[in-house]
């Protein structure tokens, strides 16, 4: 008969490529120091702990002396390191060469400084895929913590999940331990008391197996601090220190061991997992964690990109430059904003940032690599025509040294993505605004009273950062791009276009352009067409012709436009181009002209004839120079949720260049629009 019972406890430490420095510090001193100096005084609480790659960075440069500390726990056998990708990335998803790259890493980081052997791995979101036993194994793991979501899933009951299961992929086996959700609600939300009484009635459960229970539970370590109100909760009124206390007083029953050790036991049986995460994360990604890649056209263009950018770093000699490409790959993997839950994910622009800027930084090492040059040409362009998206329709790339293009000619031949390559910026870097879920509640409540001290992120109160959000719920009927076309009525305002409350008059928006591509010696293009209509009086005919061409000598993109009426009547038609910009700085500022126009303001400026953009470390502003025409400016918000609220965020800036064009029959109307990057002054 069971006489004691077994806690382990796996707190998982993370801060994403990209965050904010005042991110790193403020968790290091609500949540991650708090926690070593509670263990420090506690050597009985045995568990442990996983510091992904980005944090351990950050760590060794800001905070040396926490190393020290840190090893010490690890030689005394109180804390066990687990290993992870290094970059946390969701390993499902990234290709195999990756997942192997990513896992050593991390493996030969906690070896080399703290002298640990880590055996178990900390699954990012714990998204499990059937087929990551095999590589998982591959790479030297042991043991994996998921939820007991994935359990139940096959039929399993809570008082089953005591103890790890093995499952295997192609005779290459893993140890699986559940993660108990009822401890993750408990812990620290509840008294120490009431999580002992928990613990107390799962032993009683498990009193006729004969072996000693174990009970997992592997969580945010964020939760013990920075978590709204849980720095109050676990710290200054002692949540963390009452818990520990009590489970020392309760020896004769309950034990603290992390799960390397218990992974030594026997095991509770065989198991096959489906596809799965923590119940939460099902909820918000629809069933599937792939389906981001669905709901979410940016994060499978993030996604896309990655992929491409991994077969060109794996295909590099090997080497420094490699090396450093595969970094910078890594990095780029970072699995934050490849999805959105509670917390901002992909709606945080400074994460994307950062992982478009790594991507692009590694595939620029990889186009640079002397077997990829191409012979008697210093400054080499290039295209290509292929499926990019994985929706079975051929994009097109045209490739400079100074830019990178894709465009897809089936959602009305814009440009959805434009990396900037030498500031590694991806210019169209946008989130469209869609409807979200919490958004009802936004509606419902605008506001509710102050929060209580401490609840959990995944409470159902409505907290917002700043009165008046629900005002910004406006969504967008298609994917936001540059060079998108558009044809408008005399009576559509700005406002109304910005509000997303008028009417198209033509079929060109989101229609499919006919793509065909031409090269130079020193340039090279994409020209799309499409035969569509107008719908005025009645319907007209109307040809959209429009030609992107890119410079090998010059930081330019030249877009040249040709409208013609192939029909027999006249047609006064009110043309405009969109183009949208990854202006991401609240207090960034536009200039229309020598006149400026603050990016989060909407303005209208007639006769104008260029616009200037700029945003938080660029290097330069970027230039677009129209023939003369009306522009429209206004800020791309969307409001989102996070764990301390719905707040308001700045994706972009969308700018609209318009001109009232008259066209008799079988005429023609042309202009060419120029982008200059990297303009000084």
């Amino acid at each position: 008969m069971s006489n004691r019972l077994i806690l382990s406890l796996a707190i998982h430490n993370h801060q994403p490529v990209g965050n904010f420095p005042h991110v790193f510090e403020a968790a290091f001193r609500q949540a991650y120091l708090p926690m070593v100096e509670a263990l420090e005084r506690h050597p009985r609480i045995r568990v442990a702990m996983h510091y992904s790659g980005p944090l351990l960075d950050w760590l060794e440069g800001s905070q040396r002396e926490f190393f020290p500390r840190l090893r010490a726990l690890v030689a005394g056998g109180q804390v066990e390191l687990m290993t992870g990708g290094y970059y946390e990335p969701i390993l499902a998803i990234i290709p195999d060469p990756d997942k192997d790259g990513q896992v050593h890493m991390m493996t030969d980081y906690l070896r080399r400084r703290f002298h640990a052997r880590a055996t178990g791995f900390w699954l990012a979101e714990r998204v499990w895929e059937p087929h990551l036993a095999k590589p998982l194994a591959a790479a030297g793991v042991d043991y994996i913590i998921v939820d007991d979501t994935h359990f139940t899933a096959v039929g399993l009951r809570e008082d089953e999940l005591t103890g790890y299961f093995v499952t295997d992929e192609q005779g290459a086996t893993v140890k699986v331990f559940p993660s108990r959700k009822r401890l993750r609600y408990l812990i620290p939300w509840q008294s120490a008391d009431d999580v002992l009484a928990y613990l107390r009635s799962a032993l009683r459960v498990a009193g006729g197996t004969g072996r000693d229970p174990v009970l997992v539970m592997g969580d945010d370590g964020e939760k013990f601090g920075l978590w709204p109100g849980t720095f109050a909760l676990c710290w200054e009124q002692g949540w963390v220190e009452s818990f520990f206390r009590a489970v020392e007083a309760a020896e004769e029953w309950l034990v603290t061991m992390p799960p390397g050790e218990a992974a030594a036991m026997p095991a509770a049986g065989r198991v096959y997992l489906p596809t799965a995460s923590y119940e939460e994360m099902m909820e918000w990604s629809g069933g599937f964690w792939r389906q981001f890649l669905v709901k979410y056209p940016e994060i499978n263009t993030m996604y896309q990109r990655m992929l491409r950018a991994s077969r060109k770093v794996h295909a590099m000699r090997p080497g420094p430059r490699r090396r450093l490409a595969l970094v910078d790959l890594w990095a780029g993997q970072c699995n934050c904003p490849y999805w959105h839950g509670v917390f901002g994910g992909i709606y945080l622009p400074h994460i994307r940032r950062a992982t478009f800027g790594r991507l692009i930084a590694a595939e620029a090492r990889a186009d640079r690599a002397p077997h990829r040059m191409v012979r008697g040409q210093g400054r080499p362009v290039g295209s290509t025509i292929a499926d990019l998206d994985g929706d079975g329709a051929a994009d097109v790339e045209l490739v400079s040294p100074a830019m990178l293009l894709v465009v897809d000619p089936d959602e009305g031949g814009g440009v959805v993505e434009w990396h900037w390559r030498a500031e590694r910026i991806n210019l169209t870097n946008v989130v469209s605004r869609r409807p979200e879920a919490y958004h009802r509640q936004l509606l419902q409540h605008p506001s509710d009273a102050p929060a209580p001290e401490a609840e959990t992120i995944h409470t159902g109160r409505v907290r917002v950062k700043e009165p008046g959000l629900d005002r910004l719920l406006v969504y967008d009927r298609y994917r936001r791009a540059a060079f998108l076309d558009h044809l408008l009525g005399p009576q559509v305002t700005v406002d109304a276009f910005a509000r997303n409350e008028y009417q198209e008059l033509g079929d060109f928006l989101t229609g499919s352009y006919r793509p065909a591509v031409s090269r130079s010696r020193d340039a090279v293009a994409v020209s799309l067409s499409r035969d569509g209509s107008v719908e005025l009086v009645r319907p007209l005919p109307l040809r959209v012709e429009k030609r992107l061409t890119v410079d090998a000598r010059r930081s330019e993109l030249r877009a040249f436009y040709r409208l013609h009426n192939p029909g027999d009547a006249h047609a006064a038609v009110r043309f405009g181009v969109e183009t949208v910009w990854a202006v991401t700085d609240p207090g960034a500022r536009l200039w229309i002209d020598n006149q400026v126009a603050p990016a989060r303001e909407t303005r209208a400026r007639p006769r104008a004839h260029e616009v200037r953009f700029t945003d938080w470390g660029w290097r330069g502003a970027v230039s677009l120079r129209i023939p003369e025409g009306e522009v429209w400016v206004h800020p791309l918000e969307t409001v989102s949720n996070s764990e301390a609220g719905f707040e308001r965020i700045m994706q972009g800036v969308v700018c609209l260049c318009l001109w009232q064009i008259t066209l008799d029959p079988q005429r023609a109307w042309e202009a060419t629009l120029v982008c200059e990057l990297g303009i000084k002054g």
